[in-house]
């Protein structure tokens, strides 16, 4: 008898899918990673080809398993990671109704958030829902749009899916969503996990568009035939309901106890606790999702443009030499040579725009207290530290409304360098450590779905064993102060900052 033990776990980012192979003691044997591209036609438009994320999730499942010695026939599932508030309307027969869809950061519905609080109180939604981010960027508001804006396509949706959604529809031929990537339409209520009457009828939508969730580690259906010659893997391989990106990550963060925390460092990063309840405070604007775990939440603050800000920096400056960016070695190596403070330079990384508590989706960002006598290195320093004050203002808050613990796990791409690890050691004034997960930990919360959901494993439990310390950044008395002094410089900028966005003025040339 085939003893199938194996998890195949899809992280499905912003900026592309990785595939990854886990063995039952948690181990990731091997992974790859197929980028997709971002298309930003309009100021307020953020959009990508579902497509492309299956394209994306066969292409490195495949190139996955033709890099580890195991046979497929010993996968017992599949199970995905997706980024949030997805809005990918499909017609009856479930296919594909537009090519380009908004992703979790497009806010063009503005106007359609603003009509249904007209209806609904803002601070009662919120509360409703734990849904903290602007409101323009949930799918209930991206839905309205669409019936405003391209009515013959929303004539003919039968279903809205969010992104792992989508792939798993291809994969098993079942429309199907879970609890905590249906926790960020805009319409689902946290305490009772069900989608709330009374704002779907502000919305003025029919409740049937959207999937009735179901467990995370449940069990949605087989591969299908042409999904099984697709990704070379056994029909037989069972495909898991799979969750959001913010839970999934926790988990495999290792956030399976009340009051646990991690630190998530990428294209945008994020502080998240998790709670038995949603953590939420109308002023500062924690954004809350159900958790994988059954009965628990995962609440957050966080900053939009991290990893994008510093790409963003990165390529400006080999713009201006006419060459190639520099490497990520390089560059940290660069910013290390500047001073704390980056001789009184600072950054500000709302280049995308801002969480409620950075001024909103029309807060701007830039360099601020620039002289002559700045260098790259200045500027690449400041960068990093502006990050990592926006998310240390991000965790003051935090702590205000929750016990925070004095250490914490850092997962992602940005955790690998270790200068940027001690900046926010020094900025946060606490731990910051970095395991054996590092960046897999959003493949790892889906992988232990899916050993969850056949039964390999019998709970969440071995994700307690799996982390293991490998480096632990102290906080440096006389840097952490320094930047403790900044901060409130750093605080007044972003305010000002975010105001600039408020009072952009479109003139014709």
């Amino acid at each position: 008898m085939t003893n199938k033990k194996y998890i195949v776990a899809c992280d499905l980012g912003t900026g592309g899918n990785k595939a990854a192979l886990f063995a039952p003691n948690g181990e990731c044997l091997a992974e790859h990673f197929a980028p997709y591209d971002t298309f930003f036609p309009k100021e307020t438009f953020h959009e990508q080809r579902p497509q492309d994320w299956h394209d994306a999730v066969v292409s490195s499942v495949r190139s996955l398993m033709a890099s580890v010695d195991v046979s497929p026939e010993n996968v017992a599932a599949i199970s995905i990671s997706g980024h949030s508030l997805g809005c990918v309307p499909l017609d009856a027969q479930g296919q594909l109704l537009q090519a380009v869809t908004p992703i979790w950061s497009d806010h063009r519905a503005s106007i359609e958030a603003e009509a249904f609080f007209t209806k609904v109180p803002e601070d009662e939604w919120y509360l409703t829902t734990g849904n903290g981010f602007p409101p323009a960027l949930y799918t209930v508001f991206k839905v309205m749009w669409l019936r405003q804006h391209a009515p013959e396509v929303f004539e003919n949706t039968a279903a809205i899916v969010g992104t792992k959604d989508y792939v798993n529809f291809k994969l098993s031929g079942q429309l199907s969503t879970d609890h905590s990537y249906a926790s960020g339409t805009g319409i689902y209520d946290l305490d009772k996990r069900s989608y709330d009457p009374r704002l779907l009828e502000a919305s003025g939508l029919d409740g049937s568009l959207f999937l009735s969730p179901v467990a995370s580690t449940d069990v949605i259906g087989t591969l299908t035939a042409s999904a099984s010659e697709a990704l070379g893997l056994p029909q037989s391989v069972k495909v898991i309901a799979g969750g959001v990106d913010n839970s999934c990550m926790a988990l495999g963060a290792g956030n399976v106890r009340e009051g646990s925390v991690y630190h998530s460092l990428g294209s945008s990063s994020w502080l998240t606790v998790t709670t038995a309840q949603p953590v939420l405070d109308p002023r500062a604007r924690p954004y809350a999702f159900a958790h994988v775990i059954p009965g628990m939440f995962n609440s957050a603050l966080s900053t939009f443009s991290s990893g994008t800000s510093l790409n963003w920096i990165r390529d400006l400056l080999a713009g201006v030499h006419g060459g190639d960016p520099i490497s990520y070695d390089d560059l940290f190596r660069l910013a290390q040579t500047a001073p704390a403070g980056a001789n009184n330079l600072l950054f500000i990384p709302t280049l995308a725009g801002g969480t409620m508590l950075e001024g909103g989706p029309n807060a701007r960002g830039g360099l601020f207290g620039l002289s002559l006598s700045h260098t790259h290195a200045d500027i690449l320093r400041a960068t990093l530290e502006g990050i990592a004050f926006s998310l240390r203002i991000a965790l003051d808050c935090l702590r205000t409304v929750t016990p925070v613990a004095s250490e914490m796990i850092v997962v992602g791409g940005g955790a690998q360098n270790a200068f940027w690890r001690q900046i926010y050691a020094d900025v946060y004034g606490m731990d910051i450590i970095k395991t054996n997960v590092d960046k897999n930990a959003g493949a790892l919360g889906a992988a232990a779905l899916g050993f969850v959901g056949t039964g390999i494993w019998e709970d969440f439990s071995p994700m307690l064993t799996i982390h293991k310390e490998l480096s632990r950044a102290v906080p440096r008395a006389a840097i952490a102060q320094h930047y403790q002094n900044r901060l409130e410089v750093f605080r007044e900028v972003s305010e000002f900052a975010a105001k600039l966005g408020l009072n952009q003025v479109n003139l014709e040339t």
